[in-house]
Parts: C-alpha cells; structure tokens; sequence
C-alpha cells in the first residue's frame, strides 16, 4: 500500500482517472499519440492491433514508460467494462482497415476499479496449488472477477501464478466503484492471499 515495496505487474486500476485536465490529455493525444502514429507511417509499417502507451503524470507533463503491442493488465480490467461500443466490432474494423467508421466511442457513466489479487510472495517466490473459494459469492455483489494465474482442477479452482484474480466493481461514483470491488475481494478466500488495501483512493480527492 502506499506505493511501497518492490515493483509488480501491476496490482490494481481504475478508470476513468479524475486527476487528468484537458490540457494533459490535449499533449498526450497531440504530441505522443499522433506523433507515434506518424512515425510508425513514415516507417511504413503497416501495424494493426493494440499499441497500448504506458504513460506518467509528472510536474513536467505526461512522459512515456513504454510501449507494448498488446492490453495492458491490469488497465483493460479497469476501461474495458465501461465500453459501450462492441469491442469485436472494433477489432474487425481494426484488422479491416476500417476504424474511420469509428467516429466516437461510446462509454458508460460511472467508475470502474480493479482489485489484484495475488499469491503470497509475489513478486518473489511463491506457492502454487492454493484451494480458491468464494469466486462466485464475489460475482454475486455484481463484481466482475477476471482469471489470471488460477487453474482448474476436479471442478476446483487452485491459485496458478502470482497474480491470481483481478476483481471489478462498476458504480455511479469512484468511492461507490472501490467499495464495490473490495466488497467483492473480501468474499474470495486462500492462503496466503494478499491484496492493495488502497486501489482507486488517489483519485478521491479529485472527486469529493
């Protein structure tokens, strides 16, 4: 908690983030986004697919961390299920060559946060093999729980890696959207779990 301790994958998100002005996302569009899209052009490389930009905000602006060619995890589990508009539909117009169709993307109201849940250790050494149990009492509170490193066995889900679950909570308000996911969190059970007590409370600030 409290962006302490070692560095991870990633152990939580939420979306949209409120600490962001116009004039922050006017740059990040303007001299990074289309900046990289004109290069990969010039280059003449012809990409289709996911270019997912890790960005920060500093005192200087947003800078770039990195690029990868693929989601980012665990951002998606966070943006993902406030889209609207029909994610296949995108992808086809994407590989297509017809994302110009496109002209806005439609988004739900509200707040999405994502909770990780990961194997004990991580990201060191740890245990696999670890009974998982209350899945489904999480999915009743209405949480969205995404699989990452579990693995079935005899109808009986075991922990597979080091970040096990990521669980969703979608409401109206950021503060309603964290106490959802957490809700759904403290519902799911095995040994040695652990979990970021403090996902999506940067944002608080900007909203009350």
């Amino acid at each position: 908690d409290g962006d302490k301790g070692p560095n991870t994958g990633g152990m939580g998100a939420y979306a949209p983030y409120p600490g962001v002005n116009e004039e922050a996302l006017s740059f990040i569009e303007e001299k990074i986004l289309k900046r990289t899209l004109e290069a990969l052009k010039k280059e003449n490389i012809d990409f289709k697919g996911v270019l997912y930009a890790g960005l920060m905000l500093t005192k200087e602006g947003p800078k770039v961390l990195e690029f990868n060619v693929r989601f980012g995890d665990p951002e998606t589990q966070a943006i993902l299920p406030l889209l609207k508009t029909n994610l296949l539909d995108l992808l086809l117009a994407c590989e297509e060559g017809e994302l110009e169709k496109f002209k806005k993307l439609e988004w739900k109201d509200g707040y999405c946060v994502c909770v990780v849940i990961a194997s004990g250790g991580y990201p060191g050494p740890y245990e696999k093999g670890k009974l998982i149990e209350g899945v489904e009492k999480a999915e009743e509170e209405s949480c969205i729980v995404f699989h990452a490193g579990t693995k079935l066995m005899d109808g009986k889900l075991f922990t597979d890696g080091g970040r096990v679950l990521g669980v969703a909570g979608i409401e109206k308000t950021l503060p309603l959207a964290i106490e959802k996911a957490y809700r759904g969190v403290e519902k799911i059970k095995f040994s040695g779990m652990y979990f970021r007590k403090d996902i999506g409370k940067k944002g608080l600030k900007f909203v009350q």
